[in-house]
């Protein structure tokens, strides 16, 4: 299987990045928009190649014979790619992240999660100056999860927040596997350690909808729980994310989904001076 996404770190043609800046380098690897349909579609497979082949979604008819993750949202949304340059005439996308500011969400039908949770108390909150962006379809190629690769794209995140005035990140996280009596002490842990205030709290939408408060906080092995995590939503825990309330299970992607919120206010002082832009 990790041959099968390896191969799908997606090759473009060279000549293609010469239009573009990165946004921040380190070494062979790069962080920037995509500014081409070529690379959404390079961004799209490495997706397919980490759902489907990797993860075990289960693909529509259409993204099978094209071997790319698609939707509508894919035309509208910002492409954040990290690109290895370890082969200077075959670049290869081996990371990204799609983005979605608040003001063309709402010129282009709503956000994402909206199909997966409530997000009414989230957008009445938001003002302007102070947009929502939505972050979504995280993935990167098995060779390339290191530090290195997670930081850039964190780095490219924490640029594009300045540029835009972004009040509050949000996304979903995901348990792997549909069934939620595998995640009960994750989700208890999360309801009663993580739970966003009402304001800022999405609720999961039925009929999906799974309960989260599974077990009593006394029962829960909080070290263990914690541990048990997915790396990426242990990692938005650390700069100060806080989850909504119910789990919306995805057959598709086989996937218990959570909803979670980040305040950029909120984001902490180890999250800045690692990640942060001013000085770059």
């Amino acid at each position: 299987m990790m041959t099968l996404a390896l191969a799908r770190a997606t090759e473009l043609p060279a000549a293609l990045l010469a239009h573009a800046a990165p946004i921040h380098r380190a070494g062979l690897l790069e962080v920037r928009l995509a500014a081409s349909e070529a690379e959404i579609i390079a961004a799209q497979a490495l997706r397919y190649a980490i759902f489907y082949d990797e993860m075990g979604a289960l693909p529509t008819p259409a993204m099978a014979r094209a071997r790319r993750d698609i939707d509508a949202y894919d035309m509208v949304c910002d492409h954040l790619l990290v690109i290895d340059h370890a082969n200077a005439l075959r670049p290869r996308v081996v990371g990204t992240y799609r983005l979605l500011r608040q003001d063309v969400a709402m010129a282009n039908g709503g956000f994402y999660s909206a199909g997966e949770f409530d997000l009414s108390a989230l957008i009445a909150q938001s003002a302007p100056g102070r947009q929502l962006l939505e972050l979504g379809r995280s993935c990167v190629a098995p060779e390339w999860r290191t530090s290195a690769t997670i930081s850039l794209l964190w780095r490219g995140i924490a640029t594009y927040l300045a540029q835009h005035g972004i009040g509050h990140l949000f996304g979903c996280a995901s348990l792997h596997g549909a069934d939620p009596l595998l995640h009960a002490a994750e989700l208890s842990y999360l309801y009663h350690h993580h739970l966003a205030p009402p304001e800022l709290r999405a609720t999961a939408l039925q009929p999906h909808r799974v309960e989260m408060n599974r077990l009593a906080a006394a029962a829960i092995d909080g070290r263990a729980a914690s541990r048990a995590l997915p790396p990426l939503l242990k990692g938005y825990l650390r700069v100060g994310a806080m989850v909504g309330d119910g789990g919306f299970v995805d057959h598709q992607f086989n996937t218990v989904d959570v909803f979670v919120v980040m305040p950029v206010d909120r984001i902490t002082s180890r999250y800045a001076e690692r990640f942060g832009a001013a000085n770059d």
